[in-house]
């Protein structure tokens, strides 16, 4: 197939998304596809073509911490025109298929896929609608919990709020986890122990947040690739780290993560049945998924989010997962492709 690998664009998780894209578009080479990889937001958005089959595409690294601020309108300005009628939009109407290496931003929200879409372009992953279900943390959440999923308490604070009067209730009994109502690669989440510390927290953030009660217990993610559940993956955060942070996920040395993740058989069906169903609910049907879960103080787990465009890095947990159920890198990737919407 001619495939165009789209990766990079506006998000504070760029760097992951150069990373999967890059890895995608070797094994797609690998695989015997002619393939191009692309990043919109670039002010040259063809970042290899030719090369990829020369087997000359380095691994992209990800920098120890993602930006400190939004990469700004021009950044936003070229992702927006480059694919509706530039150079990237060119080649897809050239393809066969684009393959999404996006994490984040418009790449995941559901507006890339919707052009797609519109444009009559085979594309991995789900579909404009799921996406935007998944992207947006708080609606996800009410709709697994009115499916009877478990989920963990949750307030939402407005952008305009000073203060977290409206999480009152929940910082109230113990410490909260504060991050963007959308997002992912945990960018500007953090633990929160005090209500002095919350509105702190709440007053220099100038958008939406997920205030949710904090789980002590472990964490666990279960992925989905078009239909079939993977093994359970158990995250170990570094001493001293509360939380599955971005340095844990993507530097050398961070979190341990195990899989199949040593777990009460109980749990891990618990979990694989609740991740079945959050795929399924959310509409990603022959698409790929990953469901993230933490326990409570009880062992119970919870349903934290559900990633539309898990990563695809080196260090990533759907690859971690593949390889315990028996697929190899590439073959994961042919299986994805193979899934197009």
């Amino acid at each position: 197939m001619n495939v165009t690998v789209l990766c990079g664009g506006e998000s504070l998780e760029r760097d992951v998304s150069l990373a999967s894209g890059h890895e995608v578009a070797r094994s797609l080479a690998r695989a015997g596809h002619v393939v191009a990889l692309h990043d919109p937001a670039a002010p040259s958005p063809c970042l290899y073509d030719s090369e990829i089959d020369r087997g000359l595409v380095p691994t992209a690294p990800v920098a120890p911490a993602p930006p400190a601020a939004p990469l700004g309108p021009d950044c936003e300005r070229r992702m927006l025109a480059d694919r509706t009628g530039g150079e990237t939009f060119a080649r897809m109407a050239r393809s066969d298929a684009v393959f999404l290496a996006f994490h984040g931003g418009r790449g995941e929200d559901g507006h890339v896929q919707a052009l797609l879409e519109m444009g009559g372009v085979p594309f991995s992953g789900a579909g404009s609608t799921t996406c935007a279900l998944a992207w947006d943390k708080a609606l996800t959440l009410r709709l697994l919990a009115v499916a009877g999923i478990a989920v963990p308490a949750q307030r939402i604070v407005p952008a305009a709020a000073t203060t977290a009067t409206a999480a009152a209730g929940l910082i109230d009994v113990g410490p909260v986890v504060a991050k963007p109502l959308t997002g992912g690669s945990s960018v500007a989440v953090s633990v929160i122990d005090t209500a002095a510390r919350l509105d702190e927290h709440v007053a220099g953030t100038a958008e939406t947040l997920v205030v949710e009660e904090f789980l002590p217990g472990r964490e666990y993610a279960v992925a989905v690739v078009d239909g079939v559940p993977l093994p359970v993956v158990e995250i170990e955060t570094p001493e001293g780290v509360d939380i599955f942070d971005y340095a844990s996920k993507y530097q050398p040395g961070g979190a341990r993560e195990t899989c199949p993740a040593d777990v009460a058989p109980r749990v891990a069906d618990e979990m694989i049945s609740a991740a079945v169903e959050a795929h399924a609910l959310l509409g990603f049907a022959s698409a790929h998924s990953r469901s993230d879960f933490r326990c409570d103080a009880s062992g119970r787990p919870r349903l934290l989010e559900v990633n539309a465009l898990p990563g695809l890095t080196p260090t990533s947990l759907l690859p971690l997962a593949a390889v315990a159920h028996g697929w190899s890198y590439d073959e994961l990737v042919t299986r994805i492709l193979s899934a197009l919407s």
